[in-house]
């Protein structure tokens, strides 16, 4: 491989996904010390309080409980069907005789070999294929809390509401890693197109991550108060 052909590939594409890869290791790092001021944190502190509820009156709110559940199972399934659908899509292309890279010889920036085609098309492959695989997973935690959140509480049973939450958190944050990858897949997209568009794409994407997990004006007055009854709140 000669330089002057892949130098833009080599340099903008991983400086692109270092930038988006530094951010989420941030937002993980703010989740873990601030999680008052992220919206993840903000989540998972709602879901821990949510299953003592349901488990409290269950017999009330059954149907509740299952179809918010359901709800999260729907939402998982169709991020899965897609990403799947798109894997096949990219296996018939990579496996297609017909050279795709024709067309875009005279319209795109850096290196367009048939290597470098094809490393485009494997990466989206990849990505979509563990994308699949976090959806998966999570549909499989979710069904089993719709079907634990019902157990009978007044009997012995190994089944505690800790168990319900650790499953469903599991869940939770396998459905966010899946759509988080979805997420990463646009930049690979546009990266058919040149490696400028790639880091152009990474660059515009953190500031609208930054305003889907981030509680607005969380730096300055974001912070967890006591009621009178003692019960903990977040203040904004």
């Amino acid at each position: 491989m000669e330089w002057k052909k892949y130098y833009l590939d080599v340099m903008l594409v991983p400086s692109g996904f270092l930038l988006i890869t530094g951010y989420h290791f941030w937002l993980w790092h703010k989740v873990r010390t601030q999680p008052s001021s992220t919206i993840i944190g903000i989540n998972s502190h709602g879901r821990r309080s949510w299953i003592p509820a349901m488990l409290k009156d269950i017999e009330k709110k059954n149907i509740l409980a299952v179809q918010t559940l359901r709800n999260l199972i729907m939402g998982s399934t169709l991020m899965a069907t897609t990403s799947i659908l798109l894997s096949a899509g990219l296996g018939a292309v990579i496996s297609s005789t017909y050279s795709v890279k024709k067309p875009l010889n005279d319209a795109v920036y850096g290196s367009h070999g048939e290597f470098m085609v094809a490393l485009k098309y494997v990466t989206l492959l990849t990505i979509f294929l563990f994308s699949f695989f976090c959806h998966t997973l999570s549909i499989r935690f979710f069904n089993q809390v719709s079907v634990l959140i019902c157990t009978p509480l007044d009997v012995p049973s190994m089944v505690t509401p800790e168990y319900l939450i650790e499953l469903l958190e599991k869940g939770t944050i396998l459905s966010t890693v899946g759509n988080r990858l979805f997420y990463s897949a646009l930049p690979l997209v546009l990266w058919i197109f040149g490696p400028v568009l790639v880091f152009l794409c990474c660059v515009a994407m953190i500031p609208v991550l930054y305003n889907l997990d981030f509680v607005c004006g969380s730096g300055k007055g974001s912070k967890m108060m006591k009621n009178d009854k003692g019960s903990d709140h977040y203040v904004v």
